[in-house]
């Protein structure tokens, strides 16, 4: 809800279904702060609205023909660095979030985590708050609690290390390669880092690490 005589953040939604940028538009739409201002059907036309219009936030699907929502992304912000961005994806895949954070998104929500949590994500991002939508189904209260949690547990700088390359999609290998240490040696810190923060893979790793601002742009 916005305050009395603030400008609602002007969105645009780019995804390559007219009927899921119809929902998109309700969900976001009936909300007070939020007004779509314009729409676009795959990454180019989402560029070249999001320049031609008075736009604060873009909503852009990860995965449009032609231009994809992350190679959209850097186009846009490389033009309109102000634009704050929201990727939407079907991929529960941290490598997947990983590159929208250095694409440059404030945000990555799954299509399946429903209306609530995009219009949350908008808000984060349109703040400048890095967002990660939470764990789909079942998981959801135990993994953000468990992340809750883990936010409160202090790393040594090896561990923020170690971590900040497996967020980033990095292999035990490449990582090794990085630091000087032997691929069994980066497992070990893995190993170690979930059980020190409670968590169960590298999707609540990477969550964390971006919460954490551990990702490099």
């Amino acid at each position: 809800m916005r305050g009395v005589g603030a400008r609602p953040i002007r969105v645009l939604l780019a995804d390559d279904h007219a009927v899921v940028r119809r929902g998109l538009k309700l969900v976001l739409e009936s909300e007070d702060d939020l007004r779509v201002v314009g729409e676009a059907s795959d990454g180019s036309e989402a560029v070249r609205r999001a320049i031609q219009e008075d736009v604060d936030l873009a909503v852009l699907d990860l995965s449009m023909p032609g231009m994809s929502g992350l190679q959209a992304t850097r186009e846009l912000l490389r033009m309109r660095p102000q634009v704050k961005v929201v990727i939407l994806s079907m991929h529960d895949n941290e490598q997947y979030v990983a590159e929208a954070v250095r694409a440059g998104a404030g945000a990555y929500v799954l299509k399946t985590d429903g209306g609530r949590t995009l219009i949350q994500a908008c808000r984060a991002a349109a703040r400048g708050e890095p967002f990660v939508g939470p764990a789909p189904g079942h998981r959801r209260a135990h993994a953000i609690d468990r992340e809750e949690r883990a936010a409160e547990v202090e790393l040594t700088p090896r561990e923020s290390q170690v971590l900040s390359l497996i967020a980033d999609g990095h292999t035990s290998r490449e990582i090794a390669e990085a630091l000087v240490i032997s691929p069994r040696t980066v497992e070990r810190h893995r190993e170690k880092l979930l059980k020190k923060l409670n968590l169960r893979n590298r999707v609540e790793l990477t969550r964390y690490a971006l919460r954490m601002q551990l990702l490099d742009p």
